[in-house]
């Protein structure tokens, strides 16, 4: 092959790439102009909250009366239903959250299976067995109990099972976690109700999303925009616009009515320090009321059903351990919008 006929054909190559990456570029700005209109909701955490030396209960009240939100979502962590051991279930906080929210027309999308929404993300009870086969028996009879026990419940409108459970990279304490188990896990919940819809969660930024997207009734994404490395310098997400959310989405077939965010960033990201150790100071640098802003009209320009906000012990103690109420005026107002 003559020379020329070798630049010849790196011109083609030049002028595909510059094509194809013009295209996708088009896309995805085009894919994220348009504004929807997602209902908000909010994921709350008992132990989070008790964390930073908050009543829980008084927090989960304060969280129904003062936003009145349409949509919660809350975990059956399985350490925290079987602490005692096998044959030992205990629902009662949960029961109490279940029966509160319902109380104010408030529905539950409610978790559970080996990991759950916060760190350090697995749930796994310290009695369980690590032979396979027992570990298998013990998850499906705790993934049972809790189905069976609130299939019916008038708050309960859908399961999750798992949380990023396909996640590609080690994220939490979580040597134990069998991903194998979670179609099995689905299966069960299938098995005792056909009625409620269940949700699967994988990583906004860093999830494949095709498995879980496939696997479940509805797909939710995790959105953070800005975090913090365990080197601890900063990094964001501000470059990745919302036109990539859709474009991605759009690519796998999930269509928006199936779509969530159920974790929209709305707290710092601490890493090794915690909400009473930080200062204000390292809190605000990866959330400030104006970022927490930035953060909400983003995530309009995604083609979305719902929305969960991520954050609202932290906006609690916020107010009450450092007298700052923006982050919980701004909640408010939204919701306030909303109605």
């Amino acid at each position: 092959m003559t020379l020329s006929k070798y630049k010849k054909i790196g011109l083609y190559v030049c002028f595909f790439v510059i094509f194809f990456c013009t295209t996708v570029f088009g896309g995805v700005v085009f894919m994220g102009k348009k504004v929807y209109n997602p209902v908000f909701g909010m994921s709350f955490d008992p132990e989070y909250a008790e964390s930073m030396g908050l009543e829980w209960k008084t927090v989960y009240m304060r969280m129904l009366e003062d936003f009145g939100p349409e949509y919660i979502r809350i975990s059956a962590k399985w350490s925290r239903v079987q602490s005692e051991g096998r044959d030992v279930f205990d629902y009662d906080d949960i029961d109490w959250m279940m029966h509160r929210a319902y109380e104010k027309n408030t529905k539950v999308a409610l978790a559970f299976g080996q990991k759950s929404p916060r760190w350090p993300e697995c749930y796994i009870p310290s009695w369980v067995s690590k032979d396979m086969n027992v570990y298998e028996y013990d998850l499906l009879r705790y993934v049972e109990r809790t189905v069976t026990r609130y299939q019916n419940h008038p708050a309960l409108f859908m399961w999750q099972v798992e949380n990023e459970p396909f996640i590609m990279f080690n994220f939490g304490e979580c040597d134990g976690f069998d991903k194998s188990l979670v179609e099995k896990e689905v299966a069960r919940v299938r098995m005792y109700d056909v009625r409620n819809p269940v949700l699967l969660t994988d990583s906004g930024e860093l999830g494949l999303w095709k498995k879980a997207s496939r696997l479940g009734d509805v797909f939710g994404t995790t959105l953070y925009r800005i975090v913090r490395k365990p080197n601890g310098k900063i990094f964001t997400y501000d470059w990745l616009g919302p036109g990539w959310y859709n474009l991605k989405a759009w690519l796998l077939g999930i269509r928006g009515e199936n779509m969530i965010v159920s974790e929209l960033q709305a707290e710092p990201w601490f890493f090794e320090d915690t909400p009473t150790t930080a200062s204000l100071l390292r809190m605000e640098e990866t959330m400030s009321p104006e970022r927490f802003l930035r953060h909400i009209e983003f995530v309009r320009r995604l083609s979305v059903e719902q929305v969960y906000l991520w954050g609202v012990e932290w906006w609690y103690f916020m107010m009450y351990q450092h007298n700052d109420q923006r982050y919980w005026d701004i909640a408010r107002e939204l919701f306030t919008q909303v109605e």
